[in-house]
């Protein structure tokens, strides 16, 4: 995989024009599905209003989002209804989020994150346009970063490094399962995933995740039996091989390559 632009790629004067030019093309010329490991995906037509490239080979939809500066907890994203209705749809795309350095023009850093780690949780509805802007009352939204578990930001390249490929594709299937659970299900798994990184331990003790019972209350206040919910999702992640079960009320975390 190379990592850098050529020159001549783009006609644009400006530099974010420059920019997208030639993140796009790279994408097209070196980027595969980590769906399905065929070798390309390829360009939508332009202005196309889901996504960006799909994969012919599995039919995997992807948005590219690229900026000069490392991805932070949140990124800013387009109307909230309209990413809404993407997370009740079959055609919601995988994310691709790729840093690029403009003065030496190569890709730093290219993570993708599954459609199936997008819930109504992590999107965040902003302030609408105040009534002197153009689009007066416009409502945009921010996909929260920081609420994604660490294993559904699947890193392709890091600073710099191209990941193994068999690695990129081992750790998309190790999450996969998720694909087929319904969304209030998902919610639950991701908010326990998420909580079983957070203990910052491979081998964990039942009572470790029952210290975030308070914090999912909260999230799911008309849930009363929360304990025997955050058991049960354990069980599930059990059964998918994303924990392995050590002995009673012990778990072991199965971190990925």
């Amino acid at each position: 995989m190379k990592l850098g632009f050529a020159e001549e790629q783009s006609l644009y004067s400006s530099g974010s024009q420059k920019a997208r030019a030639w993140t796009e093309r790279w994408v097209r010329d070196w980027a595969f599905c980590p769906n399905c490991g065929a070798a390309n995906i390829t360009p939508y037509p332009a202005n196309r209003p889901v996504a960006d490239f799909y994969c012919g080979k599995c039919a995997e939809d992807y948005e590219l989002k690229s900026q000069k500066t490392k991805f932070g907890a949140k990124i800013v994203d387009g109307a909230f209804e309209t990413m809404r209705n993407r997370l009740e749809s079959t055609t919601n795309p995988n994310f691709l989020l790729l840093n690029y350095d403009l003065k030496q023009l190569v890709v730093r850093d290219l993570v993708v994150v599954p459609k199936y780690f997008f819930t109504p949780l992590i999107i965040e509805k902003r302030k609408p346009l105040a009534p002197t802007a153009r689009r007066a009352g416009w409502i945009g939204c921010n996909i929260l970063l920081n609420l994604i578990p660490s294993i559904g930001k699947i890193s392709i390249v890091d600073q710099g490094v191209v990941r193994s490929k068999q690695d990129i594709l081992d750790q998309w299937q190790k999450t996969r399962f998720l694909r087929n659970e319904k969304p209030e299900n998902r919610g639950w798994l991701l908010n326990v995933m998420r909580c079983v990184e957070q203990i910052g331990k491979q081998e964990f003790e039942i009572d470790d995740i029952y210290a975030f019972e308070p914090h999912l209350s909260l999230q799911y206040p008309n849930n009363k039996h929360v304990k025997q919910k955050i058991r049960q999702q354990l069980q599930v992640l059990r059964d998918t091989g994303y924990l392995e079960f050590v002995s009673r009320g012990s778990y072991r975390l199965v971190l990925p390559k």
